[in-house]
């Protein structure tokens, strides 16, 4: 898995950032001045399925799941964190260092390659605890598209509602 990262991040460059926004997609997010539920879900929904990051720290999560409830388990408590400090940074203006915040993305890829090569009982004689490392995990990965979101100073006019569209995609797209 930190292989495929290494080889991702080489290949993709700037685009294996987390949670880059640009073009179409940050021109329309800054000018959005009305509430927009299905092109901010579709947003949410693409954020998921084009995020290297999501991809990477998902299929650790799920690699070594069988039942289909463990997988709904794990995904939704990711998707929780997540969609608590994307709500929270945007809408309560939170900040933080962004390259701070992606380091910290990158750290949980490599935590969960670590931990389902059951590295942490090989290493330290334990394992952490993944119904607490996932969501706290999650928390990073929101607070990361919050700080580029942010940077785009989108308007405040409907913008609670579009995240909770967002995140309604985000879902959909998981």
């Amino acid at each position: 898995m930190v292989v495929a990262v290494a080889i991702c991040s080489a290949l993709l460059g700037a685009e294996a950032l987390a949670h880059g926004i640009g073009g179409k997609d940050a021109a329309f997010v800054a000018s959005a001045t009305g509430p927009e539920p299905f092109a901010f879900a579709y947003l949410g929904a693409k954020h998921m399925v084009t995020g290297i990051d999501h991809l990477l720290f998902l299929a650790g999560i799920v690699f070594f799941l069988h039942r289909l409830s463990h997988i709904a388990l794990y995904v939704t408590l990711f998707s929780l964190g997540h969609s608590l400090t994307l709500l929270a940074g945007v809408l309560f203006d939170i900040h933080a260092d962004s390259n701070l915040i992606d380091a910290l993305i990158g750290l949980s890829i490599v935590y969960k390659a670590l931990d389902n090569l059951d590295g942490f009982q090989t290493l330290f004689g334990f394992r952490p605890n993944p119904r607490l490392a996932i969501p706290a995990f999650g928390l990073a990965h929101g607070f990361g598209l919050a700080t580029k979101l942010q940077a785009l100073a989108p308007p405040k006019a409907a913008l609670a509602a579009n995240l909770v569209a967002f995140n309604v995609g985000v879902e959909i797209g998981q």
